[in-house]
């Protein structure tokens, strides 16, 4: 007899495992100061090693749309694999013989695995909330936020420990996600032979045909089909826009936060908070920032939400680099009200983008979406990991394209409903 689990402790078990599995994404990054005098790197090299994992992740979201894989077999099973594979490839970057060259490419591994990861818990929320996801969606990027700063959080609370410890224990929290997602399975929501059935807990919803039904698009047939929708479209031009901004901000925020550190060091001293400490608050605060603005689209909608945060993003981009660094209490506040904007929106983006999602397709448009908008990092991870150790606090105005982009492109999500019979 299949379990009979509630949607809503599905939606707890699937972002848990999120915040679990994504703590790989930034693991370098909490251990970036050993990290970088072992492999003798440089803030420029450090970006690069950063973008690999990028580009792993853009190679795993097109690998998998354009197989169809994400759609033909079962969301929980791809997510519990790719949280063991991932953790295994990332805790060899610790090993003693791996250099630069090896390190890149481990965490060009870690990003295939990613992509099966983040894109696939997506999908479950979705299968298990049905038509409006916003609210569950915002859960679920915010635990990927604070998986992004489990790293910095790890580092934080064992200032002593060595580099390796904190890639590894990055590692045994992805293989807990995995496991509790393996526990959780399908959740019995499709008969054998493939029929919806209800899902237990919400009487009179059915989910989706079983993922073997989808038909094989391609790639290229995907892209073209969800590019056709004109409010995919639009979702995804105001996503573009934002991911140009986020990682990169998320990548340059341990350069950020070092001087902030040292100046509160000069008043504190041993009391002043760490750039570990800093960067995980800032990054982690926009785990707050995800779920209020999934409760509050409920009330004005996905696209408001979405285009606020980007709004309010765009402008710290803009006034950042003007704070002048004898206060560093305001540039903290700054980067605090940065860290909940600069992600808020993005559940919105990926609500918007499901709902307007073919449904036999789903997976993999999301997948076309995401592989893109990565790209898109990596060429903004470059730029800053360049641009910050030349500029200075300027070279954050590089990012100010991104946010304004993205609000052009999805005004069409924020014209107001034509008059019905027009």
């Amino acid at each position: 007899m299949p379990r009979m689990i509630r949607p809503g402790t599905a939606v707890a078990v699937i972002v848990l495992s999120q915040w679990l599995g994504t703590s790989l994404w930034f693991s370098p990054s909490g251990a970036a100061d050993g990290l970088m005098l072992r492999l003798q790197l440089g803030p420029a090299a450090f970006g690069v090693l950063l973008a690999a994992t990028q580009l792993g992740f853009i190679a795993g979201t097109l690998a998998f749309a354009a197989s169809g894989a994400a759609d033909r077999h079962p969301a929980s099973r791809i997510f519990a694999w790719s949280c063991v594979a991932g953790a295994l490839v990332n805790a060899a970057v610790a090993l003693p013989a791996v250099g630069f060259a090896e390190a890149c490419v481990l965490r060009f591994a870690v990003g295939l695995c990613l992509a099966g990861i983040y894109p696939l818990g997506m999908k479950m929320i979705v299968q298990w909330v049905g038509g409006k996801p916003a609210a569950a969606l915002g859960w679920l990027i915010g635990m990927l936020t604070l998986g992004t700063a489990m790293p910095h959080g790890l580092r934080a609370a064992g200032a002593e420990w060595p580099w390796q410890a904190v890639l590894l224990a990055s590692s045994a929290l992805a293989v807990l996600g995995g496991a509790a997602v393996a526990w959780l399975g399908e959740g019995g929501h499709v008969r054998a032979g493939g029929k919806p059935t209800p899902v237990p807990g919400t009487p009179g919803r059915v989910t989706d045909p079983p993922a073997a039904a989808a038909p094989r698009a391609g790639l290229w047939g995907v892209a073209r089909r969800v590019f056709a929708v004109q409010g995919f479209r639009a979702s995804a031009f105001g996503y573009f826009g934002h991911m140009w901004e986020l990682y990169a901000f998320w990548g340059v925020l341990p350069w950020l936060c070092a001087p902030i550190s040292a100046a509160l060091a000069q008043r504190q001293g041993a009391a002043a908070p760490s750039v570990a400490l800093l960067s995980f608050a800032v990054i982690g605060v926009g785990a707050l920032g995800c779920i209020l603005g999934g409760q509050w689209a409920r009330r004005i909608g996905s696209a408001r939400v979405a285009a606020l945060a980007l709004a309010g993003s765009g402008a710290m981009c803009l006034a950042y680099p003007l704070l002048p660094a004898t206060a560093p209490l305001w540039q903290l506040a700054a980067l605090g009200f940065w860290g909940v904007c600069v992600v808020a929106d993005s559940p919105q983006f990926s609500a918007i983008s499901a709902q307007q999602c073919p449904p036999e397709v789903l997976a993999s448009g999301l997948l076309v979406q995401n592989g893109i908008g990565f790209f898109i990092t990596v060429v903004s991870i470059l730029v800053m990991s360049h641009a910050l150790p030349a500029w200075g606090a300027p070279a954050l105005w590089l990012l100010a394209p991104g946010p304004v982009l993205g609000l052009i492109g999805m005004r069409a999500l924020l014209r107001p409903p034509a008059p019905s019979g027009s």
